[in-house]
């Protein structure tokens, strides 16, 4: 999923394997997630997605100066949900710490390690069809 600043910009999901840049978009105050080859279009990620960052996660601080987190790993989530108009999309990391994903330096690397889990809606179960019990051959 693409936070709500997002709507208004083309977007596509996230494919296993593939590395993402952290970028602003055009037109918005937002950060995201886009595939260089495709600058801009934001790649969004569903909640629980994995990811591998190629150094040190970099954020803008509600200050002025930029903070380092100690991981290359976390996953995507999301930081009330039920909170209108206001940034949700964030990244985990594995001391419990969240950042949102706007707050992320541009121009850092991210590989899609996993995606995660998607229930499918069960299909249609074939009507049960009857085997017929065996014949018995007599014995003897």
């Amino acid at each position: 999923m693409c936070d709500y600043s997002l709507h208004a910009v083309a977007s596509r999901p996230a494919e296993v394997g593939e590395e993402l840049i952290t970028t602003s978009f055009r037109g918005t105050s937002t950060r995201g997630f886009a595939s260089e080859r495709e600058p801009g279009v934001a790649v969004c990620l569903l909640p629980g997605t994995e990811l591998a960052f190629a150094a040190d996660v970099r954020y803008d601080s509600r200050w002025i100066w930029t903070k380092t987190i100690n991981s290359r790993v976390g996953k995507f989530g999301k930081i009330d949900p039920l909170v209108p108009e206001r940034h949700h999309d964030a990244i985990e990391f594995p001391d419990g710490s969240f950042v949102l994903v706007t707050q992320l330096c541009e121009g850092q690397r991210a590989r899609v390690l996993q995606l995660p889990v998607t229930q499918r809606t069960p299909e249609k179960a074939a009507p049960a069809v009857e085997t017929p019990a065996p014949r018995r051959q007599p014995v003897g």
